[in-house]
């Protein structure tokens, strides 16, 4: 059983019961914390609040936002949204997104989404400062069963943009490396990365110039 204390261990994997993680992250203790549950195991993960995961992950939303503004492609991006399958498993991704016609499937309201209720996101994100192996590991796996159609991680450190496809059926879940979204089509990792290695020699202004110039090309 888990212990319900402020030490708490975090930014890991810890084996606990679906009972016991609710119990967690219903604590004000860990309301700025995000949570993930998994084949039987939790991870209470702090939010990264440094400059680069901040800058990195603006420039990913604002980058797929103009993507989309011009070429047509309807959108609605979430931060920080949970999503959960009762009792199973549960992800706070930094960014999620629906697109085109499965936007209208984009959950509404104050709670949790509830994936017994609503459909998962076409596309999720993750910044990874200090969480790059778990990002590249188990929470891809996580994805995975979520069965979402799209996974990138952004490596901050290294900046990097590793994107998965998912593929998901009653037989098989697996995914593998893209270099050009499925999800959005005509967006190519190597623009985004390059984007967000400019990031730190451009202010914002010149930075979306840039990206405009690099979509409308595409």
């Amino acid at each position: 059983m888990v212990q319900l204390q402020p030490k708490l261990l975090t930014n890991t994997w810890v084996n606990t019961t679906w009972e016991d993680y609710l119990q967690v992250i219903e604590n004000p203790a860990y309301s700025k914390a995000k949570g993930y549950f998994f084949n039987g195991q939790m991870r209470i993960e702090t939010m990264g609040v440094g400059p680069d995961h901040a800058g990195n992950n603006g420039v990913i939303h604002v980058a797929i936002t103009l993507f989309c503004a011009l070429k047509g492609i309807p959108l609605k991006g979430l931060i920080n949204c949970s999503y959960r399958k009762t009792g199973i498993r549960e992800a706070q991704p930094d960014v999620s997104y629906y697109v085109g016609e499965r936007i209208a499937l984009t959950p509404q309201g104050s709670a949790i989404a509830n994936l017994d209720q609503t459909a998962p996101p076409d596309l999720v994100v993750e910044v990874a400062d200090s969480s790059l192996g778990d990002d590249l590991g188990k929470k891809r796996l996580l994805y995975e069963d979520l069965n979402v159609a799209e996974y990138w991680i952004v490596d901050v450190e290294n900046a990097q943009i590793i994107a998965f496809t998912i593929v998901g059926n009653s037989a098989i879940n697996g995914s593998h490396r893209i270099s050009q979204s499925q999800v959005l089509p005509g967006l190519k990792i190597e623009v985004l990365r390059e984007a967000i290695a400019l990031s730190q020699q451009m202010d914002d202004s010149q930075l979306v110039a840039w990206m405009m110039t690099q979509f409308q090309q595409s």
